[in-house]
């Protein structure tokens, strides 16, 4: 998609919005310190606090860092809600945030609601995008425009399906992907997002590509991998199974898992969701998991999957810590001083 040679690989960190947002701005700060690229936050209503509190209180108490949400949705925000806040934050952070949007698991399904179809996000961006641009709309017979829409605001469309990544190709300025870092899977989710961009008559750089992927800087590899085994089986029940296989990983899990709350990713007892995915994942499995799909290593390993990813067109990763309830402390220290000095120094080759 887009070239290695557009500039240096941007190196994200997820915080989720597990506090108060004066006190999750320290995190935020340490992270610029540590020379981090951008920092995302996630929406869930009801699991954290209001993501564009978090986001405003943010872009006030920083200088550099990029700010995105990763992400909310257009299922329990209305579009011309989200164009408002988006368009509110950008004001503060101008040049700096990105719209991150997916279809609203963590935040529709503890309400009751489903995820948005692929129609559903197609309405929805094209009413956004129409909206953050100043351009009039028919609300049922009912004309209204955003007053003062503000600076320019990338809208990145979160997607592990074909369906939504070739959506992202055809109408978002970006792609998160949530398909691995293997290059096999990574091949496999950019071709649809690639397919996307040409049937909308688009030049396949115009969309840029950001990696999500759950991180461990550790000389224990597969302790690691045992912990991200509710992570493995959330894709495999979520309709992921097929982009496991491609990774060589067949796992089968049940659409129900009883005894998690809300939900295998968010779990509020870890441990427990550990232990109960045990019985659908093996140790082997998540060990092949955490290579192919997450960058857990020395820091030396990150460092070079981390610039394969940039060799293939890659243009952002945010890195995630196992857990929803506590900023990724340990994760930014981690990466902030050992992966990120031999990534700019290009050791680690």
């Amino acid at each position: 998609m887009t070239s290695p040679g557009d500039g240096a690989l941007r190196v994200g960190i997820r915080i989720p919005p597990c506090d108060r947002a004066d006190r999750l701005v320290e995190s935020v700060r340490r992270a610029e310190d540590l020379g981090f690229d951008q920092a995302w936050f996630p929406d869930s209503q009801l699991l954290w606090r209001d993501v564009f509190t978090v986001l405003t209180a943010a872009a006030l108490a920083t200088e550099r860092i990029g700010l995105g949400s990763a992400v909310t949705n257009l299922a329990t925000r209305h579009p011309a809600v989200v164009a408002s806040a988006a368009r509110s934050v950008a004001e503060l952070a101008p040049g700096r945030f990105i719209l991150g949007l997916g279809v609203g698991n963590s935040s529709v399904g503890p309400v009751g609601m489903r995820p948005s179809t692929g129609a559903e996000m197609r309405a929805g961006l094209t009413l956004l995008k129409a909206l953050l641009d100043g351009q009039e709309w028919d609300f049922g017979g009912v004309r209204s425009r955003l007053r003062d829409p503000g600076p320019e605001i990338p809208v990145h469309l979160a997607a592990s399906g074909p369906r939504n990544l070739k959506l992202a190709g055809e109408i978002a300025d970006g792609a998160i992907l949530l398909s691995g870092v293997s290059p096999k899977t990574l091949a496999n989710a950019t071709s649809h997002v690639r397919d996307g961009a040409i049937a909308a008559g688009r030049a396949a750089g115009e969309v840029s590509l950001t990696v999500s992927a759950f991180c461990a800087v550790t000389d224990d590899p597969l302790a690691a991998a045992r912990r991200l085994k509710p992570i493995c089986a959330s894709i495999a029940q979520n309709g992921g199974a097929a982009s496991l296989a491609l990774a060589g990983i067949e796992v089968d899990v049940p659409a129900k898992v009883e005894g998690v709350y809300p939900d295998l990713v968010h779990a509020e007892d870890w441990d427990a969701a550990v232990q109960i995915c045990s019985q659908w994942v093996s140790d082997a499995a998540a060990l092949r998991f955490a290579e192919e799909f997450c960058l857990v290593g020395t820091a030396e390993e990150i460092v070079r999957k981390l610039r394969a990813l940039h060799a293939d067109g890659v243009t952002s990763v945010f890195l995630q810590h196992v857990g929803s309830y506590d900023p990724p402390t340990d994760l930014i220290e981690s990466v902030g001083s050992e992966v990120l000095p031999g990534l700019a120094s290009g050791s680690g080759l």
